[in-house]
């Protein structure tokens, strides 16, 4: 399987061997005109929340493409969920950091207004910001081939991190923390399924106000290496440790 087209409906209609799996809209079209699929092409389609039906291409069209069912299947979501906690950067940085996150598998990407984000989002640019990183998950999780594709939460702040440290596992990148990544997540796995969130600053760090307070809230600051990674890598490096630890790799 080499491209994958997403139908967020996909689980309504017929989807078992033998059926036929209608895309269509900007899907088809980008299947046919930049993808140029060909009738007996083989390609698969999601529903962005685990199911993958693959198959034939029996049609063509500039916006409609006809898919002969082959194989369906329901894909578990990995256990337990990763969610990036991304705080907003200048330029494309926090975009990097998002879209790779979701070719390395985190179930969820949250932005974050934090104290020394130089990038600002109010009033329309909030809505305008979290269409964009939407957009950037989807395309990334089609093009990485997966089977889910990430959730954008919310807009935070610290008063809403605060609450989130409260309520899952939550790991903030601090690179003066005493303590290193690996030797958080390189043990055992054990079967506690809540989700762990990484916390990534902008790019002058996390300011001492909100490390206190998210620390004070349970979170537990940790570090990479003797490096300081920009913020666009740092999300991305740490997911491949705890990828590893965690055995998905």
């Amino acid at each position: 399987m080499s491209s994958l087209f997403l139908r967020e409906d996909l689980s309504a209609v017929p989807h078992e061997v033998g059926d036929v799996v209608v895309l269509s809209g900007d899907e088809a079209r980008h299947a046919a005109t930049v993808n140029r699929m060909r009738v007996g092409e083989h390609t698969a389609i999601s529903d962005g929340r685990g199911l993958v039906v693959s198959g034939v291409v029996t049609r063509v069209e500039p916006r409609e493409l006809d898919v002969a069912v082959e194989t369906a299947v329901r894909h578990p979501e990995p256990s337990p969920p990763l969610v990036l906690v991304q705080a907003l950067a200048k330029g494309d940085r926090d975009e990097l950091a998002i879209q790779a996150a979701t070719e390395l598998g985190v179930s969820a990407v949250v932005p974050w207004q934090a104290e020394r984000s130089i990038s600002r989002w109010s009033g329309p640019k909030v809505e305008k910001g979290l269409d964009r990183w939407a957009s950037i998950v989807r395309e990334a999780a089609k093009q990485s081939i997966r089977p889910f594709v990430p959730s954008v939460g919310a807009l935070a702040d610290l008063a809403g991190l605060v609450r989130l440290a409260g309520e899952n596992r939550m790991l903030v990148l601090e690179p003066t923390a005493s303590e290193r990544l690996t030797q958080v997540v390189l043990e055992p796995v054990d079967a506690d399924e809540t989700p762990i969130l990484l916390v990534v600053g902008p790019e002058g760090g996390i300011s001492p106000r909100e490390l206190d307070a998210l620390t004070a809230a349970g979170a537990r600051p940790v570090k990479l290496g003797d490096e300081v990674l920009r913020t666009s890598t740092a999300g991305p490096a740490a997911l491949a440790v705890i990828n590893a630890a965690l055995g998905r790799w």
